[in-house]
């Protein structure tokens, strides 16, 4: 009887240990389902929870608001960004003049200048939150990023420079694995700022500032690389994209009737049109003009020996005059049988359509964008334009294209390049492709058997 009643004792106290454990984890999921609720909410916060950023303050010259004073803010706006654009394309053009080096310093400063502006908006929107190292680390990453892209840079492009300084081989060598090194110390560095109640949101600005480093460190090198390949490949894709933001607007202004998109309300079909038409006359005229100098078309290199970039060699077929026949259709429009143009200007066409058609959307991307924190630029750098994001927002897509068209359809095997890699191996490893090249030679008959090295 003992032994029976211990038995049922047992059974009872584990029926109650059951019950306790099926009560606790009831418990448990009801608080799991509060907690998925709550965050659920806070995912589907509308636009409107999302705090206001200051607006920004109007940086136009008292000259200039003095000037325009008596007219309609319509045609205010108009003169402000007429005057401005022409004063910027001038200092574009004073750039150009000084040389391949300046347009790199130029490209970095506007880079700097994007982040600044992107990254600062999203500290203004969640600065009540005080969140610890926010801006400190987002700086960090973009010196990281930049020491990663250019360090690739200098390794490609300045070989011979790298070859004759033993510091810079070391960097070189291990560029890859001191690249990691700080960029993996600065996500422990972010690791250990994570803060109770605010990990989400930290995240949320971990992934802002890495999204902000793909649109502009990794879009300003495609730029750079672009400019190495000559200096016409960076100047027809941005002066297009130019070209299409001013015509477009000028048709917009005095033609537009029909909405275009709804994240642009001021832009219209009739500005699209007009300014996509526009741009492809004025790629093609300008790409005529450049392809007849040898400092436009021709690679940039850098001269280890007068240590300045040059711009000097035997132009290649792209930029050589050819005779096209015309097709039968636009013969007995035109006129002509034959036209003489640059093999370059056809390309220019397929340039001018992407920055016309394509390259806009960079810019609805932006107006998106803003429109979802509420603001109206990203600065106020510019009076009449905004920010220095508002006026390349365009053409970060375009520098991804034109690296992918010169790489797709005109870049060919780079035997200098090659060389100049050749020169930074051991004499062993030199020795060793040596005998490997000139046994491939003699297979195909290059040359005799009997050749000696």
């Amino acid at each position: 009887m003992s032994a029976r009643r211990r038995w049922r004792a047992a059974a009872e106290q584990e029926e109650e240990e059951e019950e306790e454990e099926e009560e606790a984890a009831e418990a448990g999921s009801d608080k799991e389902v509060d907690l998925e609720e709550r965050l659920h909410e806070l995912d589907l916060r509308s636009d409107s929870d999302i705090p206001d950023v200051p607006p920004p303050t109007d940086s136009t010259p008292e000259i200039l608001k003095r000037a325009l004073s008596g007219l309609s803010a319509r045609w205010k706006n108009w003169w402000i960004r007429g005057i401005l654009s022409l004063a910027m394309i001038s200092g574009f053009f004073l750039i150009i003049y000084l040389g391949s080096f300046m347009l790199m310093l130029l490209v970095l400063s506007i880079q700097v200048k994007c982040f600044h502006e992107i990254i600062t908006i999203g500290y203004r929107v969640y600065h009540s939150y005080d969140l610890p190292w926010f801006r400190s680390l987002s700086w960090y990453f973009l010196l990281c990023v930049n020491y990663f892209f250019y360090g690739e840079t200098v390794a490609d492009y300045f070989a011979t420079f790298v070859q004759r300084r033993e510091q810079l081989q070391f960097l070189i060598r291990y560029h890859r694995f001191i690249s990691f090194a700080l960029y993996l110390t600065g996500f422990c560095m972010f690791v250990l700022s994570l803060v109770k109640k605010h990990y989400r949101l930290q995240f949320y600005m971990f992934a802002w500032t890495h999204v902000t480093l793909l649109i502009t460190v990794t879009q300003s090198h495609l730029v750079i690389q672009n400019l190495f390949e000559g200096m016409i490949w960076f100047l027809v894709p941005i002066s297009s994209v130019i070209c299409n933001d001013i015509t477009a607007y000028i048709f917009g202004f005095f033609f537009g009737r029909t909405p275009l998109i709804k994240l642009s309300p001021k832009k219209t079909w009739e500005g699209f049109i007009g300014g996509f038409f526009s741009t492809v006359v004025f790629g093609f005229i300008f790409s005529y003009f450049l392809a007849q100098h040898q400092y436009f078309v021709c690679p940039v290199e850098y001269n280890s020996e007068t240590n300045r970039f040059v711009t000097e060699c035997e132009p290649s077929e792209l930029f050589q005059m050819k005779k096209y026949s015309v097709p039968p259709l636009l013969q007995a429009v035109l006129g002509w049988e034959t036209v003489n143009m640059y093999p370059f200007q056809m390309h220019s066409f397929a340039l001018s359509t992407f920055a016309s058609l394509i390259g806009p959307f960079g810019g609805f991307f932006a107006s998106g964008f803003k429109r979802a924190f509420k603001i109206k630029d990203f600065a106020d750098t510019i009076p009449g334009h905004g920010g220095i994001m508002d006026r390349f927002d365009c053409q970060y897509l375009m520098a991804t294209f034109v690296h992918v068209y010169i790489t797709s359809f005109i870049r060919g095997p780079n035997p200098s390049k090659l060389l100049k890699q050749l020169l930074i191996l051991q004499p062993e490893q030199q020795l060793s492709v040596y005998k490997t090249l000139k046994s491939h030679l003699v297979e195909k008959g290059i040359l005799r058997p009997s050749l000696r090295g």
